[in-house]
């Protein structure tokens, strides 16, 4: 295992960059497929095992349950042991999760899987943050970011067209199979390949670092931040990893080739959206503007396709839920601005304590969208009423819309800082 040098102003190679930042790109590639791989075997989920709404939004959700709950031991652990050693060992509990929904007959049992691969991945993007903020630049963080993050999009294509042609030639069971194998693989790739990068400082102890972490959650300027990000991004998790392929068989009507087939080009939306939000935002801020008015633009494009989405304008659905999947993770833009508000050495515990809030905001939202589709008596072909879409979705954008007026109203306690981006 190489060790890299201490000063982290000092140019780093391209290559040593690459090796330490594309195992963990690699492993959010996996916890993106598992995040949205049940909205394409909601229906063998449902046939094999008998789940009704609310059971599907339960175990599709306790992944999300699970990967924001270990989000605050996680920034203690990134900012006191590196990225390397916790990213591998998290990423073999994934493939004990995946192997054991392989092998599940009930609910409790594939919840109990879905909530030990949620566990497993939830370093999944916050490690990759930690490495980005270790070997690269300040002002190019949002570009790395991004990078990262984009194989987060791959990951979401894997999980629809590819997805659903494995589960039709070797079943839904054995593909969760070979998958844990994968994901084996994955953890030895980033113990083996990732080079160690020591802090300059000595790890904090514990006392100062749960001190660090109650300062962040305590600053205004996180509880003004937050809301929206939670309220959007969580939102967007919610419904593009579970219920968007739902509603575009119950609202839409696509058979499930055409479901799996608007959920890839929603995957690649997103992929574009990652990068071009990255990009977007690498040139703006090299040229002074706020890394979070960026993030305000593109959040003007997401409201306004849920209102799209929400009134049926099926004959533009498509392109409606494509802008969606583009737009719906902005929030990543405003990490970059945490780790420089907070300072690198708080860095991992401001991160995951937003993804605790974003990913916990997303676990209800996806529960919570099964219970009110409950509410409505089902079809008699056994999908839902439209009219319980409708009003989930209409609760999930009034929600957004008050947290950006509560922004607006807090903005001045974001500091010079924000507008430095």
């Amino acid at each position: 295992m190489t060790t890299a040098p201490e000063r982290h102003d000092a140019k780093v190679p391209s290559l040593a960059v690459l090796m330490a930042l594309g195992p963990f790109a690699l492993g959010y590639f996996f916890s993106y497929l598992f995040r949205a791989v049940n909205a394409v075997v909601a229906p063998d989920l449902v046939a094999d095992v008998g789940l009704s709404a609310a059971e599907l939004g339960l175990v599709t959700s306790a992944y999300l349950f699970a990967f924001a709950a270990f989000q605050l031991p996680l920034g203690l652990l990134l900012d006191r042991y590196g990225p390397r050693r916790v990213q591998a060992a998290l990423v073999c509990c994934a493939a004990a999760g995946a192997l054991l929904f392989g092998l599940g007959q009930d609910v409790a049992t594939l919840t109990a899987a879905r909530a030990l691969i949620g566990l497993g991945f939830a370093g999944g993007l916050m490690s990759g943050f930690k490495a980005v903020v270790l070997w690269v630049p300040e002002p190019r963080r949002p570009l790395a970011n991004a990078c990262v993050m984009s194989f987060g999009a791959l990951g979401l294509l894997v999980a629809t067209l590819p997805m659903e042609w494995a589960v039709q030639a070797w079943g839904w069971r054995d593909a969760f199979i070979g998958l844990a194998g994968l994901c084996l693989a994955v953890a030895l790739v980033i113990f083996l390949v990732v080079p160690e990068r020591r802090a300059a400082e000595a790890p904090e102890p514990l006392g100062r670092q749960l001190r660090g972490l109650g300062g962040i959650l305590r600053a205004r300027a996180f509880w003004v931040l937050a809301p929206l990000l939670m309220s959007t991004a969580g939102s967007h998790i919610a419904i593009q990893t579970l219920w968007a392929g739902p509603w575009l068989r119950d609202v839409a009507g696509l058979d499930r080739a055409g479901v799996a087939g608007i959920l890839f080009a929603m995957a690649a939306g997103f992929l574009a959206g990652v990068l071009g939000s990255g990009a977007v935002a690498d040139v703006f801020v090299r040229r002074g503007v706020s890394v979070l008015t960026v993030m305000l633009g593109f959040l003007a494009v997401f409201f306004a396709v849920q209102f799209g989405i929400l009134l049926e304008w099926t004959a533009i659905g498509t392109a409606l839920w494509i802008v969606f999947g583009m737009t719906g993770q902005v929030a990543i833009l405003a990490y970059p601005w945490l780790s420089s508000h907070f300072g690198a050495a708080l860095s991992g515990r401001a991160n995951t304590a937003m993804n605790l809030m974003i990913f916990g905001t997303a676990f209800a939202v996806q529960y919570a969208l099964g219970g009110i589709i409950d509410l409505f008596p089902p079809r008699p072909d056994g999908g839902y009423a439209p009219e319980a879409y409708r009003l989930g979705f209409a609760i999930l954008l009034g929600l957004q819309l008050l947290a950006l007026v509560w922004f607006f109203a807090g903005r001045r306690a974001l500091g010079a800082r924000a507008a430095d981006g």
